[in-house]
């Protein structure tokens, strides 16, 4: 039997919004698939300094993060890529001169700017960071750091044909919903990763299996053989979606890797 690689969204996918927490199906699906020789890897927008503790101590053989600009494998990094400090200027004044906000994501914490922001998704971002230790250190208008990837916020105010423009010469926009968009630099995505760690293990490109919910997936939803849905996931992914398995909170990554033959 081919080995198989796993790829696992975390947001809704495998941490409920519901609970906060992964469920134990979760876990004994990924220590089962495990045993059986297969590979098992998280697939996340989140950089590495914003992965929740509770994944460090999960049945994982690695750690693909940023939408493809790190991949951890065990301890080793095998990649990293941030934005040059000289981009990164260009891009946070840009936002600004737009109107914009932001929340800039790097290796080491996240940025956000000192005073409040009128977009009610940074303030449930700046929230969130500041209760698991990140983003209240360093602010945007102190400079001195790096960063992978980005979140732009936009609304009626904004100079939205502007800022697009200026970020698209060498990034690639995700529309998340709601004036919300993720941006990394062209080139890295979810499934450049996977194709990545495929190249690196000599693994099966028909053995791919990939699991998530939101608009950040669908590059490894178009790229993967075998695409695995949430019960409550973004329309984008639909046609190329494979199978749709119960929510999170209803054991669905465990169903899911039952109705494969993975488990």
């Amino acid at each position: 039997m081919d080995r198989k690689a796993l790829f696992f969204d975390i947001d809704e996918t495998l941490l409920s919004k519901n609970t906060g927490e992964v469920p134990e199906s979760a876990v004994t699906a990924l220590a089962l698939a495990r045993d059986q020789g297969h590979m098992t890897f998280v697939n996340t927008g989140r950089t590495i300094t914003t992965l929740p503790a509770i994944f460090k101590t999960m049945p994982f053989d690695g750690f693909l993060c940023g939408c493809g600009t790190y991949i951890q494998h065990e301890e080793e990094v095998l990649s990293a890529r941030s934005i040059p400090s000289k981009r990164g200027e260009e891009i946070i004044q840009l936002i600004r001169d737009c109107d914009g906000d932001m929340l800039l994501e790097g290796r080491e914490d996240c940025y956000l700017t000192r005073d409040r922001s009128r977009f009610e998704k940074i303030e449930k971002l700046r929230d969130y960071f500041k209760n698991v230790g990140l983003g209240n250190t360093t602010y945007i208008e102190d400079g001195d750091f790096r960063f992978d990837k980005f979140i732009v916020c936009m609304d009626e105010n904004t100079d939205r044909p502007r800022l697009m423009q200026g970020l698209e010469e060498d990034m690639d926009i995700m529309d998340r919903h709601g004036g919300v968009y993720e941006v990394v630099p062209k080139g890295y995505s979810k499934a450049t990763a996977i194709e990545y760690i495929l190249e690196y293990f000599h693994l099966n490109p028909e053995e791919t299996y990939v699991f998530g919910d939101s608009s950040n997936d669908l590059s490894m939803f178009q790229y993967a053989k075998h695409t695995i849905a949430m019960e409550h996931h973004d329309p984008m992914l639909d046609p190329y979606t494979e199978f749709i398995t119960r929510s999170v909170e209803e054991d669905g990554i465990y169903h899911a890797m039952k109705h494969y033959g993975i488990i």
